[in-house]
């Protein structure tokens, strides 16, 4: 069993570095898409900026919290997308019947489909989120509870992704809601959670998970609670055998292409 997981490790280390690899033959794109994509974010952080001149606070948020938000949010999305593009149009491949190519591969479905693509725009956003949280006025503890965040938001966000995704095994529309839904967690993540209604935030803990991805690791941050870090390690763990088994579960019905396409 330990074998087993070590060699699927190697296998997915081998497949993002390809990914990467590949990405880097045009340097001059490369290197563009990262700096474009942080100029993108930073346009943001501008505005926040603006508006705490005229105000101290908003919600209770300081400029630093703020801060932290957009540096954990950024850096969520930016690693997901490194590693596991492939999870935010899974509902593509199930749709035209194209997994064909993955059934054949020696590896987990699941992990072989996800890992096949990395997104090199989202270095940006990482770098980002690191360049962000190195001016913030926080401990080393506090940097330490970030970097868990970040790759606990990171397998959260891909779960509930692909579970989403799972969807179109069923459904063949089932990406508009992917889209709908992942979009939807970028777009408030980075905003205050204290600026909306309960019923707002009732939502944000259930149908859309901003808050398990983004308002609970930075509160937790903010104010360190070992309850508050022990459910998201868990809920963490959750999200992820969920989505294997939700998705293993989808492959039974899955219908082919009969396209044996290759990955280039």
């Amino acid at each position: 069993m330990e074998n087993k997981i070590v060699n699927q490790l190697k296998l997915v280390k081998l497949s993002i570095k390809y990914n990467i690899m590949k990405q880097m033959t045009n340097k001059v794109t490369f290197i563009t898409n990262i700096i474009f994509m942080i100029l993108n974010d930073a346009s943001f952080i501008i505005q926040w900026l603006i508006l705490f001149n005229i105000k101290e606070d908003f919600g209770g948020y300081t400029i630093n919290n703020v801060l932290i938000l957009w540096a954990l949010c950024a850096t969520i999305y930016g690693i997901a997308h490194l590693f596991f593009e492939k999870a935010f149009t899974l509902s593509d491949l199930i749709v035209t019947g194209k997994l064909d190519s993955f059934l054949v591969q020696p590896k987990n479905v699941l992990i072989s489909v996800i890992t096949s693509n990395s997104s090199i725009s989202a270095i940006g956003d990482i770098l980002y989120g690191l360049i962000i949280i190195l001016f913030c006025k926080i401990s080393v503890i506090q940097f330490l509870l970030f970097a868990i965040f970040s790759i606990t938001g990171c397998l959260i966000l891909t779960s509930f992704t692909t579970i989403l995704s799972c969807l179109s095994f069923k459904f063949v529309k089932g990406d508009v809601i992917v889209d709908a839904l992942t979009g939807a967690i970028i777009s408030f993540g980075t905003y205050p959670d204290t600026i909306f209604k309960k019923s707002v935030k009732l939502i944000f803990y259930t149908i859309i998970p901003v808050g398990i991805i983004s308002y609970m690791p930075a509160h937790t941050i903010f104010n360190f609670n070992i309850w508050g870090f022990l459910i998201l390690i868990i809920i963490t763990i959750f999200s992820v055998i969920l989505a294997f088994w939700i998705f293993n579960k989808g492959l039974r019905s899955y219908s082919s292409s009969n396209l044996m396409e290759s990955r280039s």
